[in-house]
């Protein structure tokens, strides 16, 4: 007799990405370190009094989790919405993003930590040890956001354009609640705002050799409610016009806009392109998810009836 075949979703816990996997035994081999080596946090984790002359906690700090159930949410997180974006983006891209929104996210969480002392004169904000992976996880979000931004979440009923939007939001209102929220909060808000300028403005694409995404459909301003978007958008275009403004005149000397009009292959419509594309593989990867379904079920149907 064979034994029966496991029916029923098991192609939602498949298609991890190597990558993805090996990411999350990094995450979980920093957690064993803590407990082995409970003194390692002073040297791993961001603790902002140390971090000079130990600047390398700026690298560290992202990849270390210092309790079981936020290594469960960090690699669950990893896996799922890194076999989303990852074979959209690359795997050298989707790592470099990783890398950069991490060490972005860590830099202004320092920055903000020592202002903090200085404008409460509360010591524990220079030795708290900060760490954690839920920034880059934020940042994932605004990269759901950028490709499939108008795909509707079954379960949330909402679109996936509000998803980074939502989860600060919620972090904040939970901050309230909890006891130090400096430990996550400004890593959650930095994640999702490193992430967002890194996308916007320096993510190259391979094909048009342009860098990020300037398309009205992600500007700062879709972050927020549209009855806001008036008075965010006057705020943002200042913002825009220090990062980018010799961006966009050196663009225009090459000849990518001719008469106010973007040219075949420029930042717009490539932004267009990777949301199809973004589209066309979310519905490839769940038409793949079906059929592997279907098929689980019709071999546990064989089995059955060898079985009978």
């Amino acid at each position: 007799m064979s034994s029966p075949a496991i029916s029923g979703g098991t192609s939602l816990f498949t298609g991890f990405t190597r990558l993805c996997k090996g990411l999350a035994v990094v995450l979980g081999g920093g957690h064993i370190i803590l407990q082995i080596l409970p003194s390692s946090v002073d040297y791993l984790a961001l603790i902002p009094a140390r971090t000079i002359p130990f600047a390398w906690n700026l690298i560290t700090a992202g990849y270390v989790e210092q309790s079981v159930h936020q290594v469960i949410i960090s690699a669950i997180g990893l896996l799922f919405i890194g076999k989303l974006l990852e074979p959209i983006w690359g795997s050298r891209e989707f790592l470099k993003f990783i890398f950069v929104v991490n060490f972005l996210t860590s830099l202004c969480v320092f920055v903000t930590a020592i202002s903090l002392y200085y404008i409460t004169m509360q010591e524990n904000y220079l030795y708290m040890p900060i760490s954690g992976f839920h920034g880059v996880l934020s940042g994932f979000l605004v990269g759901i956001k950028q490709i499939i931004p108008d795909q509707e979440l079954s379960l949330l009923k909402i679109k996936a354009k509000w998803l980074p939007s939502l989860s600060v939001l919620l972090s904040v209102v939970v901050s309230f609640f909890t006891e130090e929220p400096a430990k996550y909060l400004p890593t959650l808000i930095f994640g999702t705002y490193m992430s967002w300028i890194y996308l916007r403005y320096l993510q190259k694409n391979p094909e048009t050799k342009h860098r990020g995404d300037p398309s009205d459909e992600f500007a700062f301003s879709t972050f927020f409610p549209e009855f806001l978007r008036p008075v965010i958008d006057p705020i943002a275009s200042i913002f825009h016009r220090m990062l980018c403004g010799r961006t966009a005149t050196s663009d225009e000397a090459r000849g990518y806009t001719l008469g106010g009009a973007p040219l075949p292959g420029s930042h717009p419509v490539e932004a267009s392109r990777r949301r199809e594309r973004g589209a066309r593989a979310l519905e490839e990867r769940l038409a793949a998810d079906m059929l592997a379904t279907g098929g689980k079920e019709e071999e546990s149907k064989k089995d059955a009836v060898e079985n009978v």
